[in-house]
């Protein structure tokens, strides 16, 4: 993430590609939103796209489970994938309860993420707080070198100081730039790609273009499957403005999946299928 630009964020939207990104992305989202089953069963649509986001997050993260098993399990403690299953869904639950605290402190919210993550599974002096000097980090989906604690610390104090000077960006761009820095940067123990990907979510709710939080990044992110995932976070780290530019655009289109995902959700419940 380098460039001089005065406001970097919204330096990003004129890459070459992005503004299209952007402009399918809210046409897609007001075509969603539009739809006549979201005048009275809103609600119905952003539980299931909570499911359905939370088990595309985990997808990613090693633990891909169909949708009817996530959908009939209680128990979340049993071994590694229902861990990071049950972890995906605490945050998935989490997220909209701190929008209000994300605009005033990223930080702190980026911590209490850790926390719902983990779960009370780590080591309690580890959870919810960046890693220290020789900590190791489970990752394993990201193979990216890693930045040393010193480098984390001082990116995610510049990426809380992009989002609290506030910026004129589109909200997709901030989004994946969120979503991409913490990522890069896997700045706790464990379950890194969770907390970026319910970052992302919680920017694109904040921002206004997805306030019901009804379309569901996560989904996207994972149909389009991990090594197309792993390209495009490619161009992230790259830093080139095609690489920006393709990231972005891949954040997009999971959106737009996302967006599908839960007009196949409306299109059910308005034939009573749901």
């Amino acid at each position: 993430m380098s460039t001089t630009a005065s406001d970097p964020l919204a330096a990003l939207g004129s890459l070459p590609g992005v503004a299209d990104a952007v402009d399918s992305v809210r046409k897609a989202v007001d075509r969603v939103y539009g739809h006549r089953v979201m005048r009275r069963r809103s609600n119905e649509v952003t539980a299931e796209a909570a499911l359905r986001g939370a088990r595309g997050s985990a997808a990613l993260s090693g633990a891909d489970w169909s949708l009817e098993e996530v959908r009939r399990r209680t128990d979340f403690s049993g071994d590694d994938e229902a861990r990071v299953i049950g972890a995906a869904l605490r945050l998935t639950a989490e997220a909209g309860q701190l929008l209000s605290i994300w605009r005033q402190s990223p930080l702190r919210v980026l911590a209490r993420l850790h926390l719902v993550a983990a779960g009370g599974v780590e080591p309690e002096d580890s959870i919810g707080r960046p890693r220290l000097a020789g900590e190791p980090v489970d990752e394993p989906l990201i193979e990216a070198p890693l930045p040393d604690a010193d480098e984390v610390a001082g990116r995610l104090e510049g990426l809380s100081g992009l989002i609290l000077s506030g910026t004129s960006a589109p909200a997709l761009v901030t989004a994946a730039v969120v979503h991409g820095e913490l990522l890069a940067l896997r700045p706790f123990g464990s379950y890194n790609g969770l907390v970026a990907r319910t970052a992302e979510r919680i920017v694109l709710i904040g921002s206004g273009l997805d306030p019901k939080s009804i379309c569901p990044a996560e989904v996207g992110h994972a149909e389009q499957g991990r090594a197309a995932y792993l390209a495009a976070f490619e161009g992230y780290l790259s830093g080139t403005p095609d690489g920006m530019a393709a990231w972005i655009a891949h954040c997009g289109r999971s959106v737009e999946l996302g967006v599908r995902e839960s007009t196949a959700v409306c299109e059910a419940l308005q034939r009573g299928a749901a």
